[in-house]
């Protein structure tokens, strides 16, 4: 058995059943960890008073002092200390109010080993992400305004390191809201470019009858209402870096136009007849597929390539799931300062439910989900129904074919999609014949995720 990477982690563990403390005790020291037992919740705190801990796990029906008090008053003593709950009498209300107290999970006895393996070592990290994101300006969470330490994050920071070392053109791909701005800045800021201007056009964005003289300029008297001569972008980003996002919308007349800008390293003033030279760095970005448009003959084979000199492809947030965690806590640290509220984690739950969603919208799409949660959050904790997520992947294959032919007047949204959801419990229960773990495999979510969605619509007891 592998031994935990946090082997220099103190735990206490909190139960005033004797049998149970033991086997924790001998489990987590098995694990490597530095553990201490209490046997009440008067003794817990006497403990967590005299030496600091880094996780506690305390049974919540104990005399007189049970374990939400020990863990209001831990929040208190020792904030930085992670709690994890566990009870024989669990429920949907207590695991709520635990997680709302600051609990990072709440685990019902008896509880499988390998899952309480599971989640202390998530507890552990999550205290050791918040700590980096709290204290690193760089590190492996951060490249620049870049935030992600999966191979794949890996692998694009060295690639920029790479190609921000020369003065060739950049091409960026990938799905929208993967962060290809973010890149282009990136590359911008390790180059020899740094402390000029980094321009970004959005080719998509500006009317196509407009885009031409924003990007090249335009002479007094070039056209009606042209009262004075205009300096376009090209000319604002001298010496540093053009970044063209959505390169694939530009039109036949204004691709032409921009290759000779990228082969001459000149443009002409609309309504001028002389050239003007210039020295821009040219990072373009797609979420289209420019091999194809080629083929097919709508965009320029020779500026394709003179602008595909050094390719990065950006990768989904669904190929890159060790990120969600670390990108979600960027966020709420984000918006909590941002609407002034005192949201100080996400639950394990809420975290689950993201770590198994597909994110079509990729990062911007994570982004406007925890805004939404913390915008509509009363409590101190992103909590799972705080969470709104895209149920159109999903939905499209379902063979419930839950989306109606014609949507029906005064629809209730939240409790169409709740009984959608209920329905495909019931389904993979049935289809499982009524082995909980298997189900839950069957919808690609964890098993503490699936026990959390059976007590709240009512499909499961407190003693199941």
């Amino acid at each position: 058995m592998n031994a935990s990477p946090f082997q220099s982690a103190k735990i206490l563990v909190v139960d005033d059943e004797r049998s149970m403390r033991e086997f924790l005790d001998i489990m987590l020291q098995k694990e490597g960890y530095q553990v201490r037992c209490a046997g009440s919740g008067k003794e817990a705190l006497e403990a967590i008073q005299e030496e600091p801990f880094d996780l506690l796990i305390t049974d919540i029906r104990m005399k007189p002092v049970n374990g939400l008090e020990v863990l209001k008053k831990c929040r208190l003593l020792s904030p930085q200390t992670v709690v994890i709950i566990i009870s024989a009498y669990a429920s949907a209300e207590t695991a709520v109010a635990a997680m709302k107290e600051g609990a990072y999970d709440y685990l019902p006895k008896p509880f499988n080993i390998d899952e309480m393996r599971s989640v202390i070592v998530h507890a552990l990290r999550s205290k050791e992400g918040e700590e980096k994101l709290q204290d690193a300006q760089e590190g492996p969470f951060y490249f620049g305004c870049l935030i992600g330490e999966s191979p794949p994050m890996r692998r694009v920071y060295e690639l920029i390191k790479r190609v921000a070392a020369t003065s060739s053109n950049v091409l960026l791909t990938g799905e929208s809201g993967t962060g290809k701005e973010l890149v282009a800045k990136a590359i911008h800021r390790q180059s020899a470019r740094r402390n000029k201007p980094f321009v970004a056009v959005n080719c998509g964005g500006v009317p196509e009858q407009l885009i031409e003289s924003e990007l090249f300029g335009y002479k007094k008297g070039a056209f009606t209402g042209a009262g004075t001569g205009h300096k376009g972008l090209v000319e604002a980003a001298e010496g540093g870096t053009l970044f063209l996002d959505e390169i694939g919308e530009l039109s036949p007349t204004l691709q032409v136009k921009l290759l000779r800008l990228v082969q001459e390293k000149t443009i002409r003033l609309v309504g001028d007849t002389e050239d003007i030279a210039v020295d821009v760095r040219i990072i373009s970005a797609t979420n289209r597929n420019l091999e194809k448009m080629v083929i097919e003959g709508t965009f320029r084979e020779d500026l394709y390539y003179r602008l595909n000199v050094l390719p990065i492809a950006l990768p989904p947030l669904r190929e890159r799931k060790e990120d969600i965690s670390i990108l979600a806590q960027h966020f709420l640290a984000k918006f909590r300062e941002q609407f002034g509220k005192d949201i100080k984690k996400i639950s394990s739950y809420a975290l689950d439910i993201l770590n198994h969603y597909d994110f079509p919208g990729n990062v911007r799409e994570l982004e406007h989900i925890i805004e939404r949660g913390v915008a509509m959050e009363a409590s101190s904790i992103i909590l799972p129904d705080s969470l709104t997520l895209s149920t159109y992947r999903k939905i499209q294959n379902d063979p419930l074919q839950a989306v109606p032919a014609e949507l029906p007047k005064g629809i209730n949204l939240d409790g169409y999609l709740a009984e959608i959801e209920k329905k495909l419990l019931q389904q993979a229960l049935q289809q499982a014949h009524g082995v909980k773990f298997k189900a839950a495999e069957l919808l690609g979510i964890s098993f503490r995720s699936f026990r959390y969605r059976l007590l709240k619509y009512g499909l499961a007891t407190e003693d199941e």
